[in-house]
């Protein structure tokens, strides 16, 4: 991924655009990530089909039926500190 100071990046938009046709760009403001530059490709494939991660994390759609095991610990069950 290419990297780039917001100075730059004001400076020069047209590089950073060329830069992202080709690969992300992160763009740094002091020295700090704080945006990425991407081609509307690569941000579609990002997007997947639309939907949220919710939808995509639910179960109840067909071929979805996988068997979970899960046994919850009893209630206070959890991590105890060291007893000397």
């Amino acid at each position: 991924m290419a990297t780039i100071t917001a100075r730059e990046f004001n400076r020069d938009v047209s590089a950073a655009k060329r830069a992202a046709a080709i690969e992300p760009v992160l763009i740094t403001d002091r020295g700090a990530p704080a945006f990425v530059l991407l081609c509307i490709d690569h941000y579609r494939r990002l997007q997947g089909s639309g939907a949220d991660l919710v939808r995509r994390l639910r179960m109840d759609e067909p071929g979805a039926e996988i068997d979970i095991e899960f046994e919850p610990l009893p209630a206070g069950a959890g991590p105890r500190a060291a007893q000397f």
